[in-house]
């Protein structure tokens, strides 16, 4: 028996669906103004930013407001390809957020190593090693994120044509 103040389990799962969209777009916000603001080749403007995706300045000052947006895969996309983001999930996914985050920081730090070599060739040599090492690091990073990957597909259910070339022994 359901007493008059206890939810029904509709409105709970509403409730819950509601909690999730407002922290997607919370966390959306947070991602969008970071990655304006960190970007190897930022920081960018809104205004930048809209001339660069096709997104209105409008609608990406509304993404990065404090109850966010209501946005379109489309303009998500728009949005993360015009900063060389090839992962729309970036916006969404800790994980995704975090790796791409690290591969931008070590493109940041090997465009300041080599403007800092332009800039000390004329007075000593630069340290070679200080741009391999960043650049081993983000190799490293990548081909960690395959293993982890592969590991994850490990597990994962054979598809329909895996299960065929097992049976027909190729």
């Amino acid at each position: 028996m359901m007493h008059a103040n206890q939810p029904a389990a509709g409105e709970a799962s509403q409730s819950f669906l509601d909690h999730q969209a407002h922290a997607a777009k919370a966390a959306i916000a947070v991602r969008l103004r970071h990655v304006r603001q960190h970007h190897p080749e930022g920081p960018f403007s809104l205004a930048k930013l809209a001339e660069l995706s096709g997104v209105s300045k409008r609608t990406l000052a509304s993404a990065e407001s404090a109850e966010g947006a209501n946005l379109t895969i489309e303009t998500l996309v728009k949005v993360a390809h015009s900063l060389g983001i090839q992962r729309c999930a970036y916006f969404l996914d800790e994980h995704v957020f975090q790796q791409i985050n690290n591969e931008l920081e070590a493109l940041k730090g090997l465009h300041r190593q080599k403007f800092q070599g332009l800039t000390l060739r004329t007075s000593h040599p630069t340290p070679h090693h200080t741009a391999a090492d960043q650049l081993s690091q983000l190799l490293s990073g990548i081909i960690d994120a395959a293993a982890q990957a592969r590991d994850t597909l490990h597990g994962a259910p054979l598809t329909e044509n895996e299960v065929k070339s097992r049976s027909s022994g190729a």
